[in-house]
């Protein structure tokens, strides 16, 4: 891994190169926030690593720095919103607040957002839901996307379709954030960047064969959905379960013609429960509590731990924000371009 970065120092830098890109100081700073908190958590792919491109959509107008989301619907418990391509760590942001806001009135806020510029880790918005008690179920879509075929099928149909869930658990959350593919995108462009294969065959190239090359997905092939080559048909299903909470429920998505012309811009489905609509907060902690700790002392196969989700990435936030933010390699060559472009300093690494 790289360097360790105080967490104030990186989010004071990436707020000064989302303002100098054209945000107001409070934008910036949400925008700032969240990719911060992706890393905190350990998402390497989508924390800090995405700086680069959203200020590249705001430098070329595909991100637009003003405005409000258009409200295409509102009955208090749920909403629906057209970003209209607004920043999506920002726009989410403001989508969490308000379902954390209305939850206590109505015990269970559901919204959507079509065309939110790409909302990257779904996991850094997750902390303020579980701080405030509640269950956060988070998830998106991409309509311009095709990146993972279904099962039997040679070409991509799916985009990756990540799907977020947080619910208190005593000591540290029950979290994870995965997506409906064997890998993500992500994980298949830092390798071809490295020049290595990847862990399994979890792609296919353009004739439907197998492959661990990311090259095959690069020339026309695809990722596997979950479940892999033998039961991929799961991973299909949620994939298109995604899709429907998303796009069908946003009412935009691949029926759309203009929708091919988003890039990588976002579908969301967001929902917050307070459980204590439904009883009290101390009957659900003991519930959760106790499948924690079940499978915590769940024996071990002998090929691995037993790590119960959220465990270590709310362990690792708390570590990294007292002893610094540990950044993969190259997140700062890619960030220091723009820094040096838009007169930014750099942040200095700790001792």
């Amino acid at each position: 891994m790289g360097s360790r970065y105080a967490a104030a120092d990186l989010h004071q830098f990436s707020t000064e190169l989302f303002q100098r890109a054209g945000l107001a100081g409070d934008r910036a700073a949400v925008m700032a926030n969240i990719f911060l908190q992706a890393d905190l958590l350990g998402f390497t792919t989508h924390g800090m690593n995405r700086v680069p491109h959203n200020l590249g959509w705001l430098e070329s107008g595909e991100s637009r720095t003003e405005g409000e989301p258009r409200v295409l619907a509102d009955r208090g418990n749920c909403f629906n919103w057209d970003a209209e391509f607004l920043p999506g760590p920002w726009v989410l942001s403001q989508a969490v607040g308000q379902a954390l806001r209305r939850v206590e009135e109505h015990g269970v806020v559901t919204a959507t957002i079509r065309r939110s510029q790409h909302i990257a880790c779904l996991a850094a918005y997750l902390p303020p839901v579980i701080e405030a008690g509640c269950v956060g179920i988070l998830t998106c879509s991409t309509p311009a996307e095709r990146t993972v075929s279904p099962q039997g099928g040679r070409d991509p149909l799916f985009s990756a379709n990540p799907l977020a869930f947080a619910a208190p658990a005593g000591e540290y959350p029950l979290l994870f954030d995965i997506s409906m593919s064997v890998t993500a995108g992500g994980y298949v462009a830092r390798a071809a960047r490295e020049g290595r294969k990847l862990p399994q065959p979890c792609l296919k190239d353009s004739e439907g064969r197998l492959s661990d090359d990311p090259a095959a997905f690069q020339e026309g092939g695809s990722i596997l959905p979950v479940g892999g080559a033998d039961h991929g048909y799961k991973g299909a299903a949620l994939s298109a379960m995604l899709e429907v909470l998303s796009m069908g429920l946003g009412g935009y998505g691949r029926a759309d013609a203009s929708s091919a012309d988003d890039g990588e811009a976002n579908s969301v489905f967001l929902q917050v429960i307070d459980p204590r609509a439904f009883g009290t907060e101390a009957n659900f902690l003991r519930q959760t509590r106790a499948l924690c700790q079940l499978w915590e002392s769940n024996r071990s196969d002998g090929d691995g731990e037993v790590r119960v989700p959220g465990q270590r990435a709310w362990a690792q936030r708390s570590t990294q924000l007292h002893d610094g933010v540990e950044l993969y390699p190259s997140i700062m060559e890619d960030i220091r371009p723009w820094a040096e472009k838009l007169q930014v300093e750099m942040p200095e690494p700790q001792a």
